[in-house]
């Protein structure tokens, strides 16, 4: 698995992927750090966590399109699937190396951290659980990206498919407000990904929304890994 992590992090930065996306994460979290924070004069990094969601959102199809389309397009799946690597092993090497990218464009907050400090003292526990759910939030994206990757060999299909789903997670607050049925309305709340994550940006650790998204992670590794099963024998 360490060879498939580190396989698909030469391929991230040996590409324009990794530099756009840290780019456009940059970008937009320089943008939001200075109108809250330094503009608006306060401490308080929520609004920045929160005002994130959607370009995230958006960022994650770009970092997944290729992980496992590509392989489908330059044929060397089949080389991949023979190698002495388990097919589970294949899959997390692939959905950790995007993790550890996404990682390091949540770095950025660290440093706003230090730069708050020079001018009043950070709430760091708040910034560390906006951080941890941040990354949680994305790990989660990644996988159902990676899935999505894993069901067409175009990396453009797989990017638009990931931008149409992740654009329908960021409405589901509203979708579930159209829904007249009650029951039905509370079913989609609780797959909101909004509502699980605004506890994080609050400093509130929750049990149920960590587990919420480790749920979705293990659905969507578990789905990836059976495309591919069926891939294999097929």
């Amino acid at each position: 698995m360490t060879a498939i992590i580190k396989r698909e992090l030469y391929s991230y930065f040996c590409s324009p992927v990794a530099y756009v996306v840290m780019a456009i994460f940059l970008f937009f979290s320089g943008l939001f750090f200075s109108i809250v924070c330094l503009s608006g004069d306060t401490s308080n990094l929520t609004y920045v966590f929160n005002n994130m969601f959607l370009v995230i959102v958006l960022l994650t199809p770009i970092m997944c399109m290729k992980l496992l389309s590509d392989e489908k397009r330059l044929r060397t799946d089949q080389a991949l699937l023979t190698s002495p690597v388990s097919i589970l092993g294949i899959v997390m090497g692939k959905f950790l190396s995007a993790c550890i990218l996404y990682l390091v464009c949540l770095a950025i907050y660290v440093i706003f951290g230090f730069v708050l400090s020079f001018f009043v003292t950070p709430h760091w526990s708040v910034i560390l659980c906006n951080f941890f759910g941040l990354f949680i939030l994305g790990c989660a994206l990644i996988a159902i990206d990676m899935f999505l990757s894993s069901l067409t060999e175009s990396q453009m299909i797989a990017a638009i498919t990931g931008f149409a789903v992740g654009l329908l997670i960021y409405l589901l607050d509203n979708v579930a407000n159209a829904i007249p049925v009650e029951f039905i309305a509370n079913a989609v709340k609780n797959m909101s990904f909004l509502s699980h994550y605004q506890n994080f940006t609050v400093g509130l650790l929750s049990i149920a929304d960590l587990v919420f998204f480790l749920t979705v992670i293990a659905l969507f590794v578990f789905l990836t890994v059976r495309v591919i099963e069926k891939k294999r024998w097929s």
